[in-house]
């Protein structure tokens, strides 16, 4: 199937705006950054219980949506979906940029700035995940161009094992990322199940994100997308929101089974904020009214509604991210079952944690910064296609866009898109 990319003119006054309004918010960012570099991470939110914040939480939000985004454009690589093609460059851009803004986000984390590009490699320590990870996200981004090269060379076998070594490293990149805490000796972090979780969260962000990404530029740059794609993208986004559902539940009941969690689980799951975020954000809007609407024959085939349904899967995954990070720091370990601490030099109980005003910056900054390189890549590389139609169309597929054509004409109040 023979398929044209063109890059976009960017010459519109609109194009350089957003690239100058992007530059802003990057400054802004590395003002921030510099700031904690500088003068120490006490000025960010974070404190000796709670040494893992905002910045923890983007990174694992950016790296998941590169996992789902590579799944996405791994449809045509690996399964030879070929209506998926035009997707593909796009897809794998999108991964390797997510990833590259996950490694950004914990720049401060690492506390000496001089060591981030020497000590995780000149180091390496077969038992520890945060040496174990640096690996597997440099040979991710390494994997990640050699892969968009066989897409831009039209390399066909290439491209299907580059497409199927690239998506299964990263979904090791991500249940790396999920050992990181899942190995750490917590009530809120300590389960097998914490790997699989990230995966399934991943995969239902990115293909969430791709579809918002992909309608909204179609229509922005007023090229044809044919609505089935975007219906079998929202049939696709329901089975990963289910997965993702069942994972999350069999966790905390496991969780909540065991005796020695069961304090710290009904903390995370019934107490203060974060019953606020699981319930309404998680389970509610991420991902029960979604799956509802993507399921529901009427609105699974409307684009409005399926562009909907993906904000509010991202909104839910976000939470998702800010509830495994600090829950389990802000409870406090039980370091000794069935012991009294009398004496200790940190503080014992639950503690609190609040974003900074240049946590907040630094994660604008790093999004900023990805925004401004995609916006480039849209012009400097022939990422988008002229049109994604769904040629040799099957039965099914008929029947989806003469269903989505219906809905559009008895549904003329739908959210705008």
């Amino acid at each position: 199937m023979e398929i044209d990319y063109e890059p976009i003119a960017g010459r519109s006054t609109g194009y350089y705006l957003l690239l100058t309004a992007l530059l802003v918010l990057v400054a802004a960012g590395v003002t921030a950054t510099v700031l904690m570099i500088a003068y120490g991470i006490h000025l960010s939110g974070m404190t000796n219980r709670v040494p893992w914040g905002l910045q923890i939480v983007m990174a694992i939000f950016y790296i998941g949506l590169s996992a789902g985004s590579l799944v996405v454009s791994g449809l045509y690589g690996i399964f030879g979906k070929l209506e998926y093609k035009p997707f593909a460059r796009i897809a794998a851009f999108l991964a390797m940029l997510f990833l590259i803004a996950g490694l950004l986000s914990i720049v401060t984390d690492q506390g000496r700035i001089d060591r981030v590009f020497v000590q995780p490699f000149a180091h390496f320590n077969a038992t520890s995940m945060f040496s174990i990870n640096p690996a597997l996200y440099m040979g991710h981004i390494m994997i990640c161009i050699f892969y968009m090269w066989a897409l831009f060379k039209e390399k066909g076998r290439l491209t299907k094992v580059t497409s199927v070594t690239v998506v299964l490293w990263a979904l090791c990149v991500h249940t790396g990322t999920g050992a990181i805490f899942a190995f750490t000796p917590r009530e809120l972090y300590n389960t097998a199940l914490l790997p699989p979780s990230f995966v399934a969260a991943a995969l239902s962000s990115g293909a969430a994100l791709m579809i918002l990404v992909l309608v909204s530029l179609f229509r922005i740059t007023r090229r044809h997308l044919d609505v089935a794609l975007v219906i079998w993208l929202g049939r696709l986004l329901a089975v990963f929101i289910i997965v993702a559902m069942y994972v999350i539940l069999i966790e905390n009941a496991h969780r909540f089974y065991l005796i020695e969690s069961r304090e710290a689980t009904s903390y995370y799951l019934f107490k203060g904020y974060h019953a606020v975020l699981f319930w309404g954000g998680l389970i509610v809007v991420g991902s029960v009214v979604p799956a509802v609407l993507l399921f529901r024959r009427r609105t699974g085939t409307s684009v409005p509604w399926i562009v909907f349904s993906s904000v509010l899967v991202v909104v839910g995954v976000l939470c998702e991210r800010y509830l495994i990070v600090l829950p389990g720091l802000e409870h406090p370990p039980n370091l000794f079952p069935g012991m009294e601490i009398i004496a200790s030099a940190l503080d014992e109980g639950i503690v609190t944690y609040s974003i900074s005003l240049l946590e907040i910056l630094q994660a604008l900054g790093v999004l900023s910064l990805i925004g401004f390189m995609f916006v480039l890549g849209l012009k400097y590389l022939p990422l988008l296609p002229t049109e994604a139609r769904a040629h040799g169309q099957s039965q099914m597929l008929k029947d989806l866009i003469a269903r989505a054509t219906a809905n559009a004409e008895a549904e003329p109040t739908s959210p705008a898109v």
